[in-house]
């Protein structure tokens, strides 16, 4: 272990309120691997994104495959792929949708959507206003799904590190 980490475990076995540093480590959420990051629980960043306990958060993950109409002639895929761009924009401005991007293989599986959102019913309604689901080009099949918070961050990175907004 070098010098750094045994300072912090010394420092967790003192700070620890079970006590021992045997008993720290042995706790899941204090692992070695915490102490030695460097990195601070900071309570108010932790509410502002709707960390948990454990800095986990609540979504629906959505997976969008081909849908059951492909067949619009090539102009017509162009103006839905743009709307479908659109309202992907739009959600990821109004903050329900944390995150979302296409798969880069051929087959059934097109993309994926994280929404911030507690239940199906309230993703379903999201999904709806999706043109390229609308007009049946795309299906979602949804589940909820328990991830980081730091996902909540996600939208704010990207549109720093974006040279072209889609």
């Amino acid at each position: 272990m070098n010098k750094y980490v045994f300072i912090a475990v010394v420092f967790c076995a003192f700070a620890c309120e079970r006590g021992t540093e045997e008993e720290c480590l042995a706790d899941p959420i204090v692992t070695e691997a915490d102490l030695s990051s460097g990195a601070t629980y900071d309570s108010l960043y932790a509410e502002k994104l709707g960390a948990d306990e454990y800095g986990m958060h609540e979504y629906v993950i959505a997976f969008l495959k081909v849908g059951p109409n492909r067949d619009q002639p090539e102009e017509e895929q162009k103006e839905l792929q743009r709307a479908h761009l659109d309202n992907i924009g739009r959600m990821a401005d109004d903050g329900s949708l944390v995150l979302a991007g296409p798969f880069s293989k051929e087959g059934d599986l097109k993309g994926i959507y994280i929404f911030d959102v507690k239940t199906i019913e309230e993703a379903q309604e999201l999904t709806r206003t999706d043109p390229a689901i609308e007009a049946g080009r795309l299906v979602m099949e949804l589940h909820p799904w328990y991830g980081t918070a730091a996902l909540m961050e996600v939208s704010e990175i990207h549109r720093r590190i974006a040279k072209i907004k889609i």
